[in-house]
């Protein structure tokens, strides 16, 4: 499968993520669309590795390793995602405690 599906799809999947961060004002969806937009750039991740690693062995190295550093970006981008939810869905959990909404418009009363 050529490369530019691949750029094309993790296009469409960042724009999806940007729209519904800028546009939504629920805290839960606005990570939702943070996650896509890193998936997005994982996918491009490992898509760009893939190719690398097949124009290596196309060039003649047998065991080649051209690739992998893009693939463990990916799985070092993964765990950070993981322990941003994880702080994230917490913070949400506290401040639906104490307002009882998860409106983001709602923290700018917070303020003063």
């Amino acid at each position: 499968m050529p490369i530019n599906y691949y750029i094309f799809l993790a296009i469409i999947l960042f724009c999806i993520g940007v729209t519904g961060v800028l546009t939504r004002r629920n805290a839960i969806i606005i990570f939702m669309c943070i996650e896509l937009m890193l998936n997005s750039v994982n996918l491009l991740l490992v898509a760009f590795s893939k190719m690398h690693h097949a124009r290596a062995l196309a060039a003649g190295a047998a065991n080649t390793t051209a690739g992998i550093e893009a693939q463990l970006f990916v799985f070092f981008i993964m765990v950070v995602a993981a322990a941003e939810v994880a702080v994230g869905l917490a913070i949400i959990v506290m401040m639906y405690r104490n307002t009882h909404s998860v409106d983001i418009n709602f923290l700018n009363r917070l303020k003063n």
